[in-house]
């Protein structure tokens, strides 16, 4: 089975500094009838401004995964990580028991990075921080395995039965992805557009894929991330 989900449905918050796109309930969107997908609880798509950014903020009992798209995203956390990512690259935080991080854009050009929460398998994990820096081309006609709470092969460990993928297609390169009869998986075309199983989607839409195979057509050079896990119940 397929969902369409349409962009320009989704919630949205413009603060001037911030322009987001919510895939599911998130700050002043609350949508009772759209507020997860599975254990994925937040997907947030956000541009954020030269010089600004997310304050210093605690969080407690989720994974997080920040995946950036175009621009510079500076980390800074209370485990005394530091560091600043750039196109492509992904950073992991395991809140767990509680964790204050800050997240700003202190380039000179506009930062855009998906936003990603997902529910643990438990509360009060001990809270951890790592992040990877895949080369684009990794992810070339393929998809890359970013991030998995079982599989370890997986560069990046979360504590879900989860599993990360993404890839960026060339214009006519087809891509399976296979969820299986009894999991499911969401997926979003982050950049240019194409169909999956004949469904269209173009940049920011999403589709909801339950216990079912399906193939990626681009119709231009396309870039997607899915996330992958057990059909819920």
């Amino acid at each position: 089975m397929l969902r369409y989900i349409d962009s320009n449905k989704m919630g949205r918050s413009q603060l001037g500094w911030l322009d987001s796109y919510f895939h599911f309930s998130f700050a002043e969107y609350c949508n009772p009838n759209n507020v997860q997908f599975g254990v994925l609880r937040v997907l947030n798509d956000d541009r954020v401004q030269p010089g600004t950014g997310f304050e210093t903020h605690p969080h407690r009992d989720m994974e997080i995964v920040s995946y950036v798209v175009e621009g510079e995203l500076s980390h800074a956390d209370s485990m005394r990580n530091e560091e600043t990512l750039t196109r492509g690259q992904v950073q992991y935080m395991s809140a767990g028991t509680g964790v204050y991080h800050s997240e700003l854009n202190h380039g000179e050009k506009l930062l855009r990075f998906l936003q990603i929460w997902i529910l643990p398998d438990k509360k009060g994990h001990k809270p951890n921080y790592g992040s990877q820096r895949f080369a684009l081309e990794a992810r070339r006609n393929q998809w890359l395995f970013i991030a998995s709470g079982s599989s370890e092969k997986a560069p990046i460990r979360v504590h879900a039965d989860v599993n990360l993928y993404a890839a960026l297609l060339d214009k006519d390169q087809k891509l399976d992805f296979k969820a299986g009869p009894n999991r499911q998986a969401y997926m979003v075309m982050i950049e240019g557009s194409g169909s999956v199983n004949g469904v269209r989607l173009s940049m920011r839409d999403a589709v909801e894929i339950v216990g079912e195979d399906v193939t990626v057509a681009p119709s231009e050079s396309a870039h997607l991330i899915v996330i992958e896990m057990a059909k819920a119940s």
